[in-house]
């Protein structure tokens, strides 16, 4: 136990932590946007399943180290590209996310249908729990390939997940509230989770897209938004007062 209490693996911790939450915004939010859809006294139930499937995945990959390393190596080839087990997880996780986020869009821009308003129940709360474990998927097989890259001992990562984890139960329903809050954020976190359906797709092609540029669009739009949000508040609140 001692010899993992080094600078080392102290420094690993903190770095692997903060890239665990950093990658799982992106997931909490697709929870959150899923979950969204089922009646409000469900979603933190279904939130917490949804945020500790996260873990349980990562946790279960980490264990099973060898096996999600082996999904590097070349399955077979079409058209003169090699296709591994990771890219053809990626290559589907990518094409969920585009058809996913393009519906969610549309129902956003169109307004809920009645019938899935009208739903709810068992069934509904089974499919978006069958949704979100999609996705965790390919989210967990990115970070735990990134975390092994970055750390020597499982344990270190494996503190790492559960820290990360914690820090997103705990925002979990603030981050709900302040989307639901706000459609034009749910929009664009909705095309956030477009944009990162066609790297993943990208990637799973063998078509590498630098994470940097990704994220300095969406911090950028992110940043355009807030101050857009803020401006509509101070209009509202002067008008309230000119009232």
């Amino acid at each position: 136990m001692l010899e993992l209490l080094t600078i080392e693996n102290l420094i690993a911790l903190l770095t692997l932590t903060s890239l665990e939450i950093v990658l799982g915004i992106d997931n909490l939010v697709f929870i959150t946007i899923l979950t969204g859809k089922l009646p409000a006294e469900s979603r933190p139930t279904a939130r917490r399943i949804g945020v500790g499937l996260a873990m349980f995945g990562r946790i279960a990959l980490l264990l099973a180290i060898s096996w999600v390393m082996g999904l590097t190596k070349a399955w077979f080839e079409v058209i003169g590209h090699e296709f591994s087990g990771k890219d053809l997880i990626l290559l589907g996780g990518g094409l969920f996310l585009i058809a996913k986020s393009t519906y969610e869009i549309h129902d956003q821009m169109e307004g809920p249908h009645e019938a899935t308003a009208s739903k709810g129940g068992a069934a509904g709360f089974g499919a978006v729990i069958a949704q979100i474990i999609v996705i965790d998927l390919v989210f967990s097989l990115d970070s735990v390939i990134t975390a092994v890259g970055m750390a020597r001992e499982v344990a270190v990562m494996i503190a790492a997940i559960v820290v990360s984890v914690g820090v997103m139960m705990y925002f979990a329903g603030a981050v709900s509230e302040f989307v639901e809050k706000h459609p034009t954020i749910k929009v664009l976190a909705l095309s956030f989770l477009l944009l990162i359906g066609v790297m993943l797709t990208a990637e799973g092609l063998g078509r590498h897209i630098e994470k940097g540029y990704i994220y300095f669009a969406m911090s950028f739009s992110l940043g355009v938004e807030m101050i857009n949000l803020r401006i509509h508040k101070n209009k509202n609140a002067a008008a309230h007062a000119g009232g």
